[in-house]
């Protein structure tokens, strides 16, 4: 059997593996009915994609708990690969912000602006304390020239929790398609 064969015949069996978790269609979450949840968590994502986009970075830690939050950009590669090694990792608060005032007052950039488009928002789990919600994601970069192109494609991985009354990111784990990022990872995915 050739080499193409056998990776044919493991990347068959490995996709036979793969079980695609759905949360049921009618659940209900903190008193929230499964239609409110979904839309909620929407609202969730497309606040903090705007808040990206609009340049409103100083308000981006807002959208993750004040205690234990993890963000993290990891490569598909080095998920499927089970290596942990991540792009940018932040585990607190705290560091979120330090990620901001760096970004605004120690480096050195050229001007960019950023849109994202976010799409098929699926809730895979319900527990007492958290949903686990999967998210695909497209950013578009556009530099001072005006010349626009693919920044990152990938899927968001998010533990969301009420908080205060407020969804929030316990986690986000942006899950890049690619490792080949064209320039400084500056701001957040």
């Amino acid at each position: 059997m050739g080499s193409s064969s056998l990776l044919s015949s493991q990347s068959a069996a490995s996709r036979k593996d793969k079980v695609l978790a759905l949360a049921p269609d009618n659940f209900t979450w903190h008193g929230y009915s499964a239609l409110e949840t979904q839309l909620r968590v929407e609202r969730l994502l497309s606040r903090y994609v705007v808040c990206i986009d609009d340049d409103a970075l100083e308000s981006w830690p807002e959208f993750f708990v004040a205690e234990g939050c993890r963000y993290e950009i990891i490569t598909r590669e080095n998920v499927e690969r089970g290596m942990p090694l991540a792009l940018v990792f932040c585990n607190s608060q705290g560091m979120l912000v330090d990620r901001i005032v760096s970004l605004r007052e120690a480096n050195i950039y050229p001007q960019r602006w950023y849109r994202h488009i976010v799409s098929n928002v699926l809730i895979q789990e319900v527990t007492a304390d958290h949903l686990a919600v999967q998210s695909h994601y497209v950013v578009l970069q556009t530099r001072r020239n005006g010349q626009t192109s693919i920044f990152s494609t990938g899927k968001y991985r998010d533990r969301i929790v009420l908080c205060n009354g407020e969804f929030k990111f316990a986690e986000k784990c942006v899950v890049a398609d690619t490792h080949s990022i064209d320039t400084l990872l500056v701001a957040p995915i």
